[in-house]
């Protein structure tokens, strides 16, 4: 047998805990009132027409139509059977900036965060894609491969920070070029995607060149640009007692903008390539998105999985709570005479 919800046993511990405690202090308040309403002379006569048995009797039904309907709770399931579900879908790699000029707060709480939080709300819209996430700064990590285990991505996404790379910078064509090589299988050249994922401008890794190559493997790539790219914003730094200052070079306060522009080139490089600007004030909706330009593009075939399906059986546990407390109610509490 297995059960769907057995955190409702928990209910179990009522009976020893509650029920039954009470229903002592009850027949026991009940015989206290008896002797002080009634001499022993009458209560002799009282007591020859009540069956303290069927009393109990009636009690223990109760008991056991609550356990009854404890047992409905926890939604009973048996006779399994295995069954093979086939899941279509597309790969998706999100490519995901982890510089810290993702740490600016024009994009509140700030860049990084929101964008962690709009992946987080994309999962719930996934209908079996399977989904990998590549960080990357100054250099590219791979933290969850392609998998349809949202779970797990969801443990990977929660540790990333901009401590998730090692170097400084932001070299967009490598993590193009590690999500192409490494990331995506040589199954298909149809039915990949990468969601680009990025506010700051490239430091010559050539990120035009990479989704070319990654275009001829059959890649789509739909970047997304977070910030402002005409004021940009600074990038706070808090310091060792807590002070929040910004990030400086030469003595200047740093400016992050989006380079809109280079963007544009490298999702155009790919065929159905899309650029979305996402600037101070306006939403990331993930979710959107994804029913726009992948939830309605070709999928394929995806790995099988065997499934056990059981046959639901809480109603056998409710009917008979509930023919229990209507039988209680046809039991006399008085002895046959």
């Amino acid at each position: 047998m297995n059960l769907g919800n057995d955190k409702a046993l928990w209910l179990l511990f009522v009976v020893p805990a509650v029920l039954l405690p009470v229903y002592i202090w009850c027949f026991w308040q009940k015989s206290r009132a008896l002797k002080i309403l009634a001499s022993i002379d009458m209560l002799k006569k009282i007591n020859r027409s009540v069956s303290i048995k069927k009393q109990i009797a009636k009690s223990l039904i109760l008991i056991v139509a609550f356990i009854c309907i404890v047992t409905a709770l926890t939604e009973p399931k048996w006779n399994p059977r295995p069954q093979k579900i086939k899941r279509r879908g597309r790969d998706i790699v999100i490519l995901l900036d982890t510089s810290r000029s993702m740490l600016a707060e024009d994009i509140k709480p700030n860049r990084l965060e929101r964008a962690k939080i709009a992946i987080t709300d994309l999962m719930e819209t996934l209908a079996g894609d399977r989904l990998a996430i590549v960080t990357f700064a100054g250099n590219s990590a791979v933290k969850c491969p392609l998998t349809q285990d949202y779970a797990f991505v969801r443990m990977a996404l929660a540790d990333i920070s901009t401590e998730s790379t090692t170097r400084g910078g932001t070299l967009i064509g490598d993590a193009i070029r590690k999500a192409t090589e490494e990331v995506f299988d040589n199954q298909s050249r149809e039915f990949k995607d990468i969601i680009l994922i990025t506010d700051g401008d490239d430091h010559d890794s050539f990120p035009v060149d990479a989704a070319q190559k990654a275009s001829q493997a059959g890649i789509r790539i739909i970047a997304i640009g977070l910030g402002d790219d005409d004021a940009g914003s600074r990038i706070p730094v808090t310091g060792p007692n807590g002070e929040k200052t910004f990030l400086k070079y030469e003595g200047q306060e740093v400016w992050s903008k989006v380079n809109s522009d280079m963007l544009r080139q490298v999702v155009y490089a790919t065929n159905g390539g899309k650029y979305m600007s996402v600037k101070p004030g306006t939403t990331l909706d993930l979710g959107q998105i994804y029913e726009k330009l992948i939830a309605t593009a070709q999928k394929r075939e995806l790995e099988s999985v065997t499934m056990m399906q059981y046959d639901e059986k809480f109603q056998i546990f409710i009917a008979l709570g509930i023919i229990l407390i209507i039988s209680e109610s046809f039991i006399s509490e008085r002895r046959k005479t």
